[in-house]
């Protein structure tokens, strides 16, 4: 199978791309440095035609939760037309497949009687970020309907692993734990420690995305995700465990989001019982994973 990945440098690619490369897949990774930006559209119209790949996954795109708050249309452009540029060149190119990532953020608030959260739930997304990709799905589903492209839309509640950026909280803990343990110890700071996620090693999450490339029905919708929601502040403490220096904690108000989901917990059922997968990496592995990463960036700086 020929794979061209969007975003390939960033946080997922690379571990997409190493996982396609065991399948045997031959793999194209287009990203700023070596693509066009996601609002070009004659440029992936061009890409698209000189790669012609089987499959694309569409991993690029504004990815900053909190951030999309102060930039609400920087966020709904890159999302929702980035993605429009994506379809409208498959469709030309005549891809079989589109990756179409979103993220469960589309759901938004969900009463905890009701979760998990299946595929069934309506998308009622609360941020901007949320609304962006709920509009990139629609535009997924319709270009799927119109033009009988093969779109796949999947969405991951949150991913961790070794390689991810300091804006998110695990490897932003990570990363002032191993500043600290440089200091000889220290504080962490934090925003809400209450609300509760769904964590996923993105090597498992990437790996779904590779079956449903192959087994996923256009059209349809795939959660992807663990089925059981840990709180940031049990998160925070399993960091905490692996350090080799006395840490505190304290709440920095610059990091209070102005809108908190109190909890999302997903269901991979639909996944599972299409494909037989099941999240394998324990989290408290990914964790160790995390906070050596951070200290082997801390030790190169």
């Amino acid at each position: 199978m020929k794979a061209l990945i969007t975003g390939a440098g960033g946080f997922v690619g690379p571990h997409l791309a190493s996982l396609l490369a065991t399948q045997g897949d031959e793999v194209i990774g287009l990203d700023l440095r070596n693509g066009p930006d996601l609002l070009d559209g004659d440029g992936w119209r061009a890409a698209l035609e000189l790669h012609r790949p089987d499959v694309v996954y569409h991993l690029a795109g504004w990815s900053d939760v909190g951030a999309s708050w102060s930039s609400p249309a920087e966020t709904f452009r890159v999302n929702a037309l980035g993605t429009l540029s994506i379809l409208e060149a498959a469709v030309l190119a005549k891809v079989d497949r589109v990756i179409l990532v979103s993220s469960a953020d589309v759901y938004g608030p969900v009463e905890p009687a009701q979760q998990p959260i299946t595929e069934r739930r309506p998308a009622r997304p609360q941020s901007p970020y949320g609304a962006s990709k709920a509009a990139a799905e629609t535009l997924g589903l319709q270009y799927q309907r119109a033009h009988e492209l093969g779109v796949i839309v999947v969405r991951p509640f949150n991913h961790v692993g070794p390689g991810q950026s300091p804006r998110f909280v695990a490897p932003a803990f990570a990363a002032q734990i191993a500043e600290a343990e440089r200091r000889g110890g220290g504080e962490v700071l934090h925003g809400d420690l209450s609300a509760k996620r769904d964590l996923t090693d993105v090597r498992d999450v990437v790996r779904a995305y590779r079956l449903l490339a192959d087994a996923g029905v256009p059209g349809e919708v795939y959660n992807v995700c663990r089925g059981e929601a840990v709180a940031m502040e049990q998160l925070l403490a399993m960091l905490i465990e692996r350090s080799t220096a006395p840490i505190s904690t304290a709440v920095d108000p610059a990091r209070l989001r102005p809108v908190e989901l109190p909890i999302l917990e997903g269901s991979h059922e639909k996944l599972s019982a299409l494909t037989g997968w099941q999240p394998e990496i324990p989290l408290a592995v990914t964790l160790a994973e995390v906070v050596d990463h951070a200290r082997a960036q801390h030790d190169r700086s």
